[in-house]
């Protein structure tokens, strides 16, 4: 539908001017708001209470056949999780209710601009829902059009109903979850937030699965070092590739029985790390098989802490460059390979001596490039376990490494256990 059709169509619907209409609706469309939600939005503004689009409802869709380009929709479903949160929308704090519906044929997620009341397990029929895309899936939209009635009878779905989780099995867009973890590490900031200066929490939580970094947007007493703690109604975000865990006004923090923390990482291929799209805590074992430029001594800007070539910072321009140490090396076990960030302390251990021992030996040889020789003199060829983070973007799979270690594994049973699963 064009933008003049759906302002004709708006216009008609609410009783109101059509230029007007199509102004809002043109300054709306202009801030990437989808034509669905600008629409409702205009609803609201123009105190439409009826039924959208001023037709029948329309006819009841099986949640799989729903898709970005359905427009409207009306289903029967299982609310399956219900997170509350606040968001800021055309300029204007917003609270909003999000999560899973379901039935037999499928699973989508929802918005609800309205508060609807909805609850784990009820069993619901939206009508007149709106559909937009939302990272490339498709996502209903509960608005002030839409009519939500509660049905007698429970849909029997092949869904978990309500929000509790491991961390291992959090997705970025989760939403509702409850957790129930331990801080293994937290501190408290100031940043720029949306309304000035705002103080927030962050560090990172564990449990028996794993373990991921985290942001208390409304710090709570509760969130200290080494508590364990039963989190309600938080969502999942993305952070640097890996899921990460948001705590908002509208989430619930108890205390909760000690919660045991695995003290190790989850051991992958470099192939299934990669395919993950990220993973807070990996131990990934494979041999260097290079040494990269920019390993040993560099420099960083003082400012932003960015590697500098002669004095030059790309967001702060001349400087005067401060000393450091790091690798950054590639990881091969068969499957992929990864580049293996290690920073000043592990590059320390490796090289065998301080920065200040690699930046005499420098002197003395009258060549910087000595210490990224030597290092890889003692990595390449040699296979070792690494544990850290590891984030994927465009320009590659790269892991911050928090421990670096000689494997201890027998490389002959290794290798026949990788051909015994690679065998059809």
């Amino acid at each position: 539908m064009s933008l003049d059709d759906a302002a004709e169509e708006l216009a008609s619907s609410l009783g109101v001017d059509k230029t007007e209409v199509k102004a809002d609706l043109e300054k709306l469309v202009s801030y990437s708001v989808p034509m669905d939600e600008a629409k409702q939005s205009l609803r609201r503004k123009y105190g439409d209470a009826g039924g959208g689009d001023g037709g029948e409802a329309p006819s009841r869709t099986d949640v799989a056949d729903v898709t970005p380009e359905s427009g409207n929709v009306t289903v029967t479903a299982r609310v399956l999780t219900v997170g509350k949160r606040s968001i800021r929308y055309e300029g204007e704090d917003q609270v909003i209710f999000e999560g899973e519906l379901a039935d037999e044929t499928g699973g989508i997620s929802y918005t609800a601009w309205t508060d609807f009341s909805l609850s784990p397990g009820d069993t619901i029929t939206a009508g007149n829902a709106g559909v937009r895309e939302w990272d490339g899936e498709p996502e209903l939209n509960l608005g002030q059009s839409t009519t939500v009635t509660l049905e007698e009878e429970p849909l029997s779905v092949p869904h978990e109903i309500g929000g509790e989780r491991d961390l291992i099995d959090l997705e970025p867009g989760d939403r509702g979850r409850t957790l129930e973890v331990r801080v293994l590490e937290v501190e408290e900031r100031i940043i720029d937030g949306r309304d000035g200066e705002t103080e927030i929490k962050s560090g990172v939580v564990g449990d028996e699965t794993t373990r991921l970094p985290f942001t208390d947007w409304d710090p709570h007493g509760a969130i200290t070092e080494g508590a364990s703690v039963r989190l309600e109604n938080v969502y999942v975000d993305e952070f640097r590739g890996v899921p990460s865990v948001n705590v908002t006004e509208f989430s619930t923090v108890e205390p909760a029985t000690e919660v045991r923390v695995s003290d190790s990482g989850t051991e992958l291929s470099v192939r299934e790390a990669v395919a993950a799209g990220g993973v807070y805590d990996a131990v990934l074992t494979g041999n260097v098989i290079e040494v990269r430029d920019g390993s040993g001594l560099i420099q960083r800007c003082p400012e932003c802490g960015r590697v500098v070539q002669n004095d030059q910072c790309r967001s702060h321009g001349q400087v005067d460059p401060e000393d450091d140490m790091r690798i950054k090396a590639i990881l091969d076990d068969g499957t992929d390979t990864v580049t293996v960030i290690l920073g000043r302390e592990l590059t320390e251990e490796i090289y065998g001596g301080t920065l200040e021992d690699a930046l005499d030996h420098a002197r003395d040889a009258m060549d910087r490039d000595v210490i990224a020789e030597e290092i890889a003199e003692t990595l390449e060829g040699r296979e070792f376990s690494v544990r850290g983070a590891l984030s994927v973007d465009e320009y590659g799979a790269n892991l911050d490494a928090t421990a670096f270690e000689e494997s201890d594994e027998d490389p002959k049973a290794r290798a026949e256990t990788f051909l015994t699963e690679a065998e059809p």
